[in-house]
């Protein structure tokens, strides 16, 4: 822990903190130095502190299990709608941010996973007895009829069976007021798309759009990758954001590409651009058995393996990437697999379509789809997988996508679904190609927004989501974390390098002492060394403590009797 930089001497109780009511617009109470709080006169040596007085009895419920950040580091814990308390979302006005190609669309397929979540989420938020304002971008391009909110307020009002409201108010002069909210339950605000300031997350914006907003339920999983105004900038202003049933089951699909239990795991990877997506190859090859190449990309493995391409078909100043991605599947033992060969039509008579195997290509040719060498491959590797994940769509050089060898692809998927093989289907284009072939997608795991997954394979921090990840309930196996979960527990907030944590739980072994860190790097070098040290009485967990202590703190089963903070911190904690 920091070296205490100002004493800070009051008294007030932490009965608060594990409240489930908390202020709907958060207040600064403390504001420079670094504090530690002593309870029930456990006496601990820091320096000076803030003195409390107070016990805090466990009032968490739910099933627990740890908290684990290991394995998907970019993915942090959320809430969700489900999780979070029915009578507390009674007369409460709640922001949704919903999808509009879901529900929007010019094909809205209402037996679908995705609408049905989407659907039930304003539903069951009006049954809880909640105010709503709807907020989402659209475009006549998805929908002709999407003509002004008015038009899009009747559309969701057929769908819904529910009365929406169209209100004109997004303006920097005239932000939305209590009064008008009593109109109607359901509002729907003007098209986001209208306005720059959505996707330049302008504060003031955002600030202007959670006017009169108690709660955030962000259901548009589709622009996770993307920092806007009513996704990232609202959370900011609302006491409580969540996730709504669709976003929770997209996030839940997304999370199952990581697991690796089921072996052989096998990637088809279509698409172009390979060098901007290295990094979410090498994701796959260090989770995968063997990628397969059915896109642009395959060009610039080829090359990579040694093998001579026509020069319109080289991505410029990808080798390097392809060459690192090549080896590294081969330090882990990964199969790479590339088309052996291809229909190609001829650049002067476009009608004409001849095979070539893929390191002959006639300069003259050019690939539009899988030839049948390529495909008997695909298929025996598909045969014997466990677990697929497609993404990316069968595409060369400029062409449309082809049509014969996603259909055939598509087919294989169809077929090994049946024989106890998880299949993730990611992109619109392959989610449709496989409706085609199976007229459902009721037997594959779905993510329609490919960009959301490239992000996630790339390690990168999903803003949409981690804008979620404020006063999430955490579920905590404590019989897990501590050989004695009834023993008092000291909370270090910012515990860094964790030695503060460790130092202290060798000298009072009557004590557990659990450190709380948003750095997860840091987080699991602490759990490692403490696993290693043999220490029984000490923990870390991966957290954003300003907007999770409450939780955290209210599910353990002892006294919580001392809170050490930096104040930077402890100015949102103690509120």
């Amino acid at each position: 822990m920091s070296p205490v930089l100002k004493t800070v001497q009051t008294t007030l109780s932490l009965n608060k903190l594990s409240s489930r009511n908390y202020p709907r617009k958060e207040k600064k109470l403390l504001q420079h130095g670094s504090c530690s709080f002593p309870i029930n006169n456990v006496q601990l040596s820091f320096q000076g502190g803030l003195e409390v007085v107070s016990n805090v009895n466990s009032s968490h419920k739910e099933k627990t299990c740890l908290y684990d950040d290991g394995e998907l580091e970019a993915l942090p814990h959320v809430q969700t709608l489900r999780e979070f308390p029915q009578e507390e979302l009674v007369a409460k006005v709640v922001m949704v941010r919903f999808d509009s190609t879901i529900l929007l669309g010019g094909k809205l397929d209402l037996s679908s996973l995705s609408a049905s979540k989407a659907l039930y989420t304003i539903k069951y938020l009006h049954e809880c007895g909640a105010k709503m304002i709807l907020v989402s971008e659209w475009s006549r391009k998805i929908n002709p009829k999407l003509l002004d909110a008015q038009a899009v307020a009747d559309i969701l009002s057929s769908v819904l069976q529910l009365k929406v409201i169209a209100l004109r108010c997004i303006s920097c002069k005239s932000p939305l007021r209590r009064e008008d909210l009593q109109k109607a339950d359901i509002f729907l605000l003007e098209n986001l798309s209208e306005y720059k300031e959505e996707v330049a997350n302008c504060s003031k914006f955002a600030e202007l759009l959670s006017s009169e907003v108690d709660i955030l339920v962000n259901d548009s999983f589709c622009q996770s990758h993307k920092v806007l105004a009513s996704t990232v900038g609202v959370a900011r202003f609302c006491y409580a954001s969540m996730a709504g049933f669709s976003f929770e089951e997209n996030l839940h699909q997304l999370k199952k590409i990581a697991k690796t239990k089921k072996k052989p795991y096998l990637a088809v990877i279509g698409g172009g651009n390979l060098k901007s997506k290295a990094a979410a190859l090498q994701f796959l090859a260090s989770r995968c058995d063997a990628l397969v190449f059915v896109g642009q990309m395959s060009f610039q493995i080829m090359r990579a393996l040694g093998h001579s391409i026509p020069t319109n078909l080289v991505e410029r100043d990808a080798r390097k990437a392809a060459l690192d991605i090549v080896q590294f599947a081969h330090d882990k033992n990964v199969l790479m697999s590339y088309p052996k060969d291809f229909w190609c039509t001829n650049q002067h008579l476009p009608t004409e379509l001849e095979v070539f195997p893929a390191h002959g290509v006639s300069a003259s040719w050019l690939p539009v789809d899988l030839g049948p060498r390529s495909l008997e491959e695909i298929y025996s590797l598909v045969t014997n997988s466990k677990k697929i994940i497609w993404i990316g769509p069968v595409k060369f050089s400029s062409s449309k996508p082809c049509t014969v060898g996603t259909s055939k692809l598509a087919q294989m998927l169809c077929k090994q679904s049946q024989c106890e093989c998880e299949i993730t289907i990611v992109g619109s284009t392959a989610c449709e190609v496989i409706k085609n072939e199976s007229n459902s997608l009721s037997s594959f795991n779905v993510l329609e927004n490919a960009s959301v997954v490239w992000e996630f394979l790339k390690e990168q921090k999903l803003p949409g989501v981690m804008s979620l990840n404020r006063a999430y309930p955490f579920e905590i196996d404590w019989s897990v974390a501590y050989h004695d979960a009834s023993q008092p527990l000291v909370v270090d907030i910012g515990s860094g390098n964790g030695l503060f944590i460790m130092g202290m739980a060798q000298n009072r072994k009557d004590l557990n002492f659990l450190g709380l860190e948003i750095n997860g790097k840091l987080v699991k070098r602490c759990l490692d060394s403490v696993h290693q040290s043999g220490i029984r009485n000490a923990y870390f967990i991966g957290s954003n403590a300003t907007t999770t202590f409450r939780s955290i703190v209210s599910s353990y089963p002892g006294e919580l009797v001392l809170v050490s903070v930096q104040v930077e911190h402890a100015a949102k904690v103690v509120n």
